[in-house]
């Protein structure tokens, strides 16, 4: 055993002689992980801090590696200098361990070299010979103009192909793209053919990391876990859905960046379209992860998709006040730093049913939340008495941050004489509950990933259908010259908003 391997495994012990060894059941096999742009925000803040904190659990074998590439010019020790003061300070609710790092950074190496020169990729192949590395996980955290030459020359190099394409082995090459995937369905069907022209779809696993929230997939549990309900769960019961993800911040720098994107492209056609789907899809035949993701991709495609006279009642775009003046921001953009949509579902289950979904930047405070609304009772038996309330809607909440749980609001009698109702909640913590620490995203995806799971993730077909969804909406708003800005920090976004709801008889649950 290797000084790592019983290194962990004494610690995991020492800590805990009753720990849960179900934990640790799915064993990441042997491999390799290549970083491409290894010196950006997401490598630091994310992908290292998750990889050694899955060390740091034993959940990587002790013949794992990582390989880290950029432009710039670093020894190997300098690397590893670099990510150790990086992982110490963006460790999230871990401690830090110098005698594991000591072991953990030995698997770290480091190659300079232009993502677009083919001789990079004969080093890395040279490197991974040296590792002994089959099975390799080649990770594009790189900005998405080089997606695509990234991948031609994976194949050119035949990097892409396990044993370099000769046959008779049963190694594995996997690909991970972030997002965006693509800029609109063009872009987007563009990188499609770009990918399955070097690796077959089977191998990419597009990362988005709101799936890979313990609370995004608890929906699945909650909902196809428990027969209380998902019988309540269509149309006949649930009045609409309100899904949101909001920012106290704004734009933080990256400006530049954002000014291209905006609200809808970065957060709705992506992240909470898959949210949308996982609230709304329908029960898979098996847990298994073609047949979830068949599910997803089934009821991303039954959207209504809008029609031109459509969008301005069913869109709101927003921008706050102060964009404009952001680093690397037009001082006349038309970015959306805000975005209200309801969508509609046309499916028997759900026909009918609004589902309203908004983000936005520099809203009162950061939350994420979906809460579904339950149809009043159909005959109203009470009355008002001494300021009791004579209804309210029933609510279920899932929140998935900052706060992790479930609460559902509903009517109960106030203790006294009379019959005074008032509305209470049942809530569930999941941190309370569990009594451990939930991974995060970014370590459930990449054990995923490892060990060939693409349940969440996001397939090509989910990628097109989101983007027909959202498409109408763009078009339209690339049209217009809006008057921005709209709203003021602090506040839930533009009027428009509101009003959009209205015309329906809802609100925004802003709580």
């Amino acid at each position: 055993m290797s000084n790592y391997a019983w290194y962990v495994e004494a610690r995991v012990i020492a800590t805990n002689p009753l720990a849960d060894t179900l934990r640790f059941e799915r064993r990441v096999p042997e491999c390799a992980i290549v970083i491409f742009g290894a010196n950006g925000d997401l490598t630091k803040r994310k992908l290292l801090p998750a990889l050694y904190r899955l060390a740091y659990e034993r959940r990587l074998p002790a013949s794992f590696a990582i390989v880290g590439n950029s432009r710039t010019r670093m020894s190997d020790d300098q690397f590893r200098s670099k990510m150790h003061d990086e992982v110490q300070q963006f460790l999230e609710d871990s401690p830090f361990d110098e005698d594991l790092w000591a072991d953990f950074a030995r698997n770290l190496s480091y190659i300079a070299g232009d993502l677009k020169d083919l001789g990079l990729y004969s080093e890395i192949s040279q490197k991974l010979d040296e590792l002994r590395q089959k099975n390799t996980l080649f990770y594009l955290s790189t900005q998405p103009s080089y997606y695509e030459p990234i991948i031609e020359l994976l194949g050119q190099s035949k990097l892409a192909l396990p044993n370099g394409g000769a046959s008779g082995n049963d190694a594995w090459r996997r690909i991970v793209i972030e997002k965006p995937f693509g800029h609109d369905l063009a872009s987007a069907q563009q990188l499609n053919h770009a990918i399955h022209s070097v690796v077959p779809e089977q191998e990419v696993y597009r990362i988005d990391h709101y799936l890979g929230k313990e609370t995004v997939q608890n929906i699945l549990a909650f909902r196809f876990g428990n027969g209380i309900f998902e019988p309540l769960w269509n149309r006949r019961y649930i009045d609409h859905v309100q899904i949101t993800a909001a920012e106290s911040i704004g734009v933080e720098g990256r400006g530049a960046y954002y000014q291209e994107a905006g609200a809808l492209r970065d957060m709705i056609q992506n992240h909470l379209l898959q949210v949308t789907a996982t609230v709304a899809m329908e029960p898979s035949a098996a847990f298994e992860p073609d047949a979830v993701r068949d599910e997803r991709a089934k009821l991303l495609r039954s959207i209504k998709i809008m029609t031109p006279d459509q969008v301005p009642l069913y869109a709101v775009p927003g921008q706050y006040r102060g964009f404009r003046q952001e680093p690397g921001v037009d001082p006349q953009s038309q970015t959306d730093t805000f975005a209200a949509v309801t969508f509609y579902i046309d499916n028997w289950r759900w026909a009918g049913v609004p589902f309203y979904i908004r983000t936005g930047k520099k809203l009162p405070k950061r939350v994420t939340d979906i809460a579904i609304q339950f149809k009043d009772a159909p005959h109203a038996l009470f009355t008002p008495q001494d300021g009791g309330v004579v209804t309210q809607p029933n609510l279920l909440i899932l929140r998935i941050q900052p706060e992790e749980g479930i609460s559902l609001r509903f009517l109960s009698k106030q203790p006294g004489s009379g019959m005074r109702l008032r509305p209470v909640s049942m809530d569930f913590n999941y941190g309370a509950s569990f009594g451990e620490r939930s991974p995060t995203a970014y370590e459930t995806l990449l054990v995923d990933a490892m060990v060939g799971d693409a349940t969440l993730y996001t397939r090509q077909d989910m990628v097109e259908a989101s983007w027909r969804v959202v498409e109408p909406i763009l078009d339209y708003w690339d049209s217009r010259k809006f008057d921005f800005p709209n709203y003021e920090p602090g506040v839930w976004g533009p009027s428009a908003a509101d009003e959009m709801l209205a015309r329906n008889g809802h609100h925004w649950r802003n709580s």
